[in-house]
């Protein structure tokens, strides 16, 4: 019984000393792509990180630069959970989207409080637009294994530089019993820079 208790003190040791080893390099100065997420609520900028995850930062780039955010909204928020959006217009419509993208949950990035990701479906390379802001620390969704869809995880691709009250001012807002906002939190446009 003391040998399974050791054990699971190193496990929650080792897997708190890789989150803070994430936010320790996160810290650092980088020439990562940065953009900005102009919404009604204030500005949001997040880092991106191409090293990691190219595809998915590559794929949030091209629907920024293609405008494809402006006008689209917050749709889903959960206060303890996340915040989701880039898909769906004000009467919550869903948007035309481009081919799916391959998920690089195996990047060895997590969700972490303030990090990015791919939204995605049940089906492990559904990705398209949407994407999800992490309020709490999520190692729910990290990725564990490449043997079943339960266990791929969401491809964290960039965190929150500024703005991180904004995101703590959206995820508090009422939403309905679907998690969808009761006000419209509009993202305005993204703003690469």
């Amino acid at each position: 019984m003391k040998r399974l208790i050791s054990l699971m003190a190193v496990m929650v040791l080792s897997t708190t000393a890789a989150y803070a080893q994430q936010e320790t390099e996160s810290t650092q100065e980088t020439a990562n792509p940065q953009v900005t997420i102009h919404t009604n609520r204030g500005d949001i900028r997040l880092e991106l990180y191409p090293d990691d995850a190219p595809v998915s930062v590559a794929n949030f780039l091209q629907y920024a630069n293609d405008g494809f955010y402006d006008g689209t909204i917050f749709h889903r928020i959960i206060s303890h959970f996340m915040i989701q959006g880039g898909g769906m217009t004000p009467d919550m419509e869903r948007k035309p989207t481009r081919e799916p993208i391959k998920n690089e949950a195996d990047n060895g990035l997590k969700n972490v409080r303030g990090t990015v990701a791919m939204a995605r479906t049940n089906d492990v390379n559904s990705a398209t637009s949407q994407f999800y802001i992490n309020v709490e620390l999520n190692g729910a969704l990290d990725h564990v294994s490449t043997q079943n869809d339960r266990e791929w995880g969401y491809a964290v691709f960039g965190r929150v530089v500024e703005g991180m009250d904004v995101v703590d001012d959206i995820r508090f807002v009422q939403t309905d019993a679907r998690d969808v906002p009761l006000e419209v939190i509009l993202i305005e446009s993204v703003e690469v820079h």
